[in-house]
């Protein structure tokens, strides 16, 4: 009877005149729209790519008719998810490699390789992920083992953060590093006067530059097995830090073929060649791709103690960490930047990064502004700097699983005082009344609700520590769905094209089994997406729905 009743009424509703013609709607689910008033709808229309309308059912089917009537049965449907820092062209390249994410030892990592190298005979093998914090002793490896294994053949193996590596005899061979290397802004370990094999930040980069590139074929194959797995789990948006104007210009050939269609906002390296043309040329937008930034490293990573410090290292008083490039190079280029119209997005992880970041953004920008400079982590601020991102507009740019990654030995780090002003997501959230989350994936999973959760609850997956690491510096819900929403397209400028569930917006929205908003928080991060949109193309169907 209670079906009946329904169908008169849709009926009822659909013989009403002069509605809009639109694609579709939507309805029987909970819409968190995030707009303003952080409206809760019931159903929402779409036409041509668009956001028609959202609200209630009743004022929706009166006026609109349809193409296609989508009953959502009950399941609750977010906007598109935005990653404001995830490596996603990184990420592809890295499906084809060795992965060492969650090895607990090096022989684990070992092993690993040799069965790489088995199915894979040809070229240099390389790796990322590993990460000897998790290891017994939490010490260095040594390129011992790589160097009997493959005496022949080029083995290079990241770090999970990216700013470090091991290498073995062949790699270093091939790179002209030795004991004797003197590389500015990075590191070669040494061990009774020989290298370890291991190498920080410019000394790593110095090695990877020697390792070939790949074709244009294995970028548009990284890409799109990128794209497949981001829509898998609710990702629409992707801004991507540090890319070369060639992989940009294939992102740009694939989305002009309709092949990628995830929104790109394209982050530039530091370096002559991306500089010489988009300074010439200018920003570049088209509907799926946007250029108009610039990404530095002020320093190194924490967990390799490669982060620039205020004061030494409290596991390793000889050292304050890295600064990747000389002052003069950063003050030039950040004026070169502000000149030609180009956001700035730099990465600095240690208090020390982060104060010379904020002085020298300081410098230029003046006073408040809407320039919309970030700094990428913000891991560790001194109490006496963080009026800066108020007084300057600049955005924090955070990943909060880094916090639950690293809760485990950065005390060890930085000490309990120093700790205090680490991961205060809190604190940097409060100086514009907003700041954006992301992942910096592949260095964390590619799953947007992890991020969600961690910002939270403060708590690995497995429920530790039981009252949260530093629980002062959580996010609420609504924050942090905020931030991996309208805030992190606020940070690329696209606030008013997405972000939000709102008449005039690209219909990018997420379908989920469960609500994140309400549901214990301890569920959140296993919470299931059923379909993503793009455009209102449906871009994944979950197959267990």
């Amino acid at each position: 009877m209670k079906r009946l009743l329904l169908f008169a009424i849709v009926i009822l509703l659909f013989s009403c005149k002069n509605r809009t013609r639109v694609n579709a709607l939507y309805y029987n689910a909970t819409f968190y729209t995030v707009d303003s008033l952080n409206t809760i709808a019931n159903c929402m229309a779409v036409k041509d790519g668009k956001i028609a309308a959202v609200g209630h059912k009743d004022d929706i089917f009166s006026r609109y008719e349809p193409d296609t009537l989508i009953d959502l049965h009950g399941k609750f449907v977010y906007p598109g998810l935005i990653d404001p820092h995830g490596h996603f062209f990184e990420y592809g390249m890295f499906l084809s490699k060795v992965d060492l994410g969650g090895t607990t030892s090096w022989d684990e990592v070992i092993a690993r390789v040799k069965d790489f190298a088995a199915t894979h005979p040809d070229g240099w093998i390389i790796g990322r992920a590993w990460d000897q914090n998790k290891w017994p002793g939490k010490e260095f490896p040594v390129n011992t083992k790589l160097n009997e294994l493959f005496p022949d053949r080029p083995v290079f193996l990241e770090r999970v953060d990216g700013h470090a590596c091991i290498a073995n005899n062949k790699a270093l061979e091939l790179a002209h590093i030795s004991a004797t290397s003197d590389i500015k802004g990075g590191e070669v370990i040494m061990t009774d006067g020989k290298p370890t094999g291991v190498l920080l930040d410019n000394a790593k980069d110095s090695l990877a530059s020697v390792i070939p590139n790949p074709s244009d074929e294995q970028v548009e194959e990284a890409l799109l097995n990128a794209q497949k797995n981001c829509f898998a789990v609710g990702l629409t948006s992707v801004e991507d830090p540090g890319l070369l104007k060639s992989v940009i210009d294939i992102m740009d050939t694939l989305q002009k073929k309709k092949k990628l269609k995830m929104r790109i906002y394209a982050i530039l390296s530091d370096g002559d060649r991306n500089r010489e043309y988009y300074f010439t040329h200018g920003p570049y937008k088209t509907d799926r791709l946007d250029v108009r930034a610039f990404k530095f490293y002020a320093d190194g990573a924490l967990g390799s103690r490669g982060a620039l410090l205020l004061q030494p290292y409290n596991d390793e008083p000889a050292s304050r960490g890295l600064q990747l490039s000389p002052t003069a190079h950063f003050i030039k280029e950040f004026q070169a930047c502000y000149d030609h119209g180009f956001q700035v997005c730099t990465h600095a992880i240690g208090d020390s990064a982060n104060r010379l970041v904020l002085l020298l953004y300081a410098s230029v920008l003046k006073k408040r502004n809407d320039k919309r400079w970030r700094i990428e982590h913000c891991q560790v601020i001194d109490p006496a700097d963080f009026h800066y991102f108020h007084d300057f507009n600049i955005i924090p740019s955070v990943q909060t699983t880094h916090a639950t990654s690293d809760m485990y030995w950065a005390g060890d780090r930085l000490g309990p005082e120093r700790l205090k002003g680490a991961y205060a997501y809190q604190v940097l959230l409060k100086q514009n009344g907003w700041l954006a989350n992301g992942s910096d994936f592949p260095v964390e999973n590619i799953n947007p609700l992890f991020g969600f959760y961690a910002a939270v609850a403060r708590k690995d997956q497995k429920g530790w520590p039981a009252k949260g690491f530093q629980p002062e510096n959580a996010l609420t819900r609504e924050q942090a769905l905020r931030a991996m929403t309208i805030w992190a397209a606020k940070a690329a400028f696209e606030e008013k094209e997405k972000g939000s569930l709102e008449a005039g917006k690209l219909a990018d929205f997420v379908i989920l089994d469960a609500d994140i908003m309400r549901e214990p928080i301890e569920k959140t991060f296993s919470t299931k997406v059923i379909a993503t949109y793009s455009n209102g193309e449906k871009v994944f169907q979950s197959t267990n729905y």
